[in-house]
């Protein structure tokens, strides 16, 4: 029998290969080890256990264990740890229990995805500073806020997960103030969904520090204070979030090749410079489709996406991971801001295109039906091609309308293409122009000038 299919981390993209392998060939052993005890998990649904929207923890998992191993026939081995990959013996050192065995191959994937960025704060030891990026941080979370009731919490950093918990933390009753050392948060969303996003945090109470850095936290065991350049601010809960750096140790003393993200290199095929070890989801590059270039996107349908792809090709048919929009929806309270493609006029320009941007705020239905909101949306192509480079979209209600520009970037249709495009029409869910094809108008003619 052929050696196995060797899957290094057990979520998104790990499983979503491993169940694509077996039901492409049942004959195909294959094998996820898994360092913790966690596999297949809704990460971007963590906040929202915190806040209590999700009630159970284990609500947050897709597939048991049990049912990958029982239903899927994968073998799938929790508490395992790879800590090697010899790929001239194509094995792999796992660590179990104290103990060390060898594992061989005939490929293997490499899905150990990414961590937390932790700075190099004083104070990140202290009991009540947490990360949010495992299921054991998320129960963690929830337990200090559930136990110690806290008054009031410090988010270090404005992105995705420091807008959800500051939602999360306000629905306990907790006083949120968000840190953000850059102008705006939300940074990849653009300055006009920024400028909105930040608004509404306040109106709902969220004090915001722009422009701030954090030098440390300070406290006796338990955070007490966050401590700036030239205040110190009292806290009893932080959750840093700036971000996330890939797992790529275990590759790099494999001596597989790094891209310029610092993720791991790959091809079209999730392959490495070793045509035996595939990489996917967070640890991994993908190419991003408007400018060619490798690109670092940790979001899960990346991640299940090009995993399902490579358990295609080592069962046989090669299939393209496909490239990447960056597109990202998120929940500020009452607001939904989305975005893709690229949006920053320095990033297009470095990209050789010439950016052309509009901003219009077009109403979600025709103005005689209820439950009409503005949508503001932001649209940018590129003025010789008139290309569809990007765009970023915020509202109460619409914001999954991003999908439509995302279509757009990732074929590559002009602006006048994403104007024609036949979209549905009906008083309770648009206006006959809908907010998307309004901005395309718009920006047609300020490209004919």
């Amino acid at each position: 029998m052929d050696d196995p299919f060797v899957i290094v981390g057990g979520d998104a993209a790990g499983m979503s290969a491993a169940s694509k392998a077996k039901r492409a060939d049942p004959e195909l052993d294959v094998i996820v080890f898994e360092r913790g005890e966690w596999v297949s998990y809704a990460a971007c649904g963590m906040p929202y256990y915190v806040k209590g929207t999700v009630e159970d923890l284990e609500d947050l998992v897709a597939v048991t264990p049990e049912e990958f191993r029982e239903d899927r026939d994968v073998d799938l081995r929790t508490g395992h740890e790879v800590i090697a990959i010899d790929r001239e013996e194509k094995t792999v050192t796992v660590e179990a229990d104290g103990e060390q065995f060898e594992q061989p191959y005939g490929s293997v994937l490499i899905g150990t995805g990414a961590r937390a960025v932790e700075p190099p704060f004083d104070g990140l030891e202290l009991e009540g500073v947490y990360t949010l990026r495992s299921m054991d941080e998320a129960d963690a979370i929830e337990s200090f806020v559930t136990d110690r009731e806290p008054e009031r919490a410090a988010i270090v950093g404005g992105g995705y997960v420091g807008i959800e918990m500051a939602e999360a933390l306000t629905e306990r009753g907790v006083d949120v103030s968000i840190f953000e050392m850059l102008p705006r948060t939300l940074q990849p969303f653009g300055e006009q969904t920024a400028e909105i996003v930040e608004d509404h945090l306040r109106d709902q109470g969220v004090d915001l520090h722009l422009e701030t850095a954090v030098q440390g936290f300070g406290g006796d065991g338990r955070v007490e204070t966050v401590e700036l350049e030239a205040e110190t601010v009292a806290a009893d809960l932080v959750v840093v979030g700036v971000g996330v750096t890939p797992n790529v140790d275990l590759a790099e003393k494999a001596g597989i090749e790094l891209g310029p993200t610092g993720a791991i290199a790959t091809d079209e095929y999730g392959r490495t410079n070793d045509e035996d070890v595939y990489a996917a989801g967070d640890c991994a590059e993908a190419t991003n489709v408007v400018t060619g270039e490798p690109d670092h996107v940790p979001l899960a349908l990346t991640a299940n996406r090009a995993g399902r792809a490579i358990g295609s090709t080592v069962t046989g048919d090669p299939t393209p991971t496909g490239g990447t929009a960056g597109t990202a929806i998120v929940k500020a309270f009452e607001l939904g801001a989305a975005r893709t493609g690229v949006i920053d006029e320095d990033r297009a320009l470095e990209a050789g295109f010439d950016p052309v941007s509009v901003t219009v705020q077009v109403p979600t239905r025709p103005h005689y039906y209820p439950g009409a909101t503005d949508l503001t949306v932001t649209l940018v192509a590129d003025r010789d091609s008139k290309r569809v480079l990007g765009a970023s979209l915020v509202g109460r209600d619409g914001a999954k309308r991003i999908d439509t520009v995302a279509t757009a970037v990732d074929t590559g249709l002009t602006v006048g293409e994403l104007e024609s495009l036949d979209l549905a029409y009906a008083p309770p869910f648009s206006p006959v122009w809908d907010p998307v094809l309004t901005a395309a108008k718009v920006l047609s003619g300020t490209i004919e000038g």
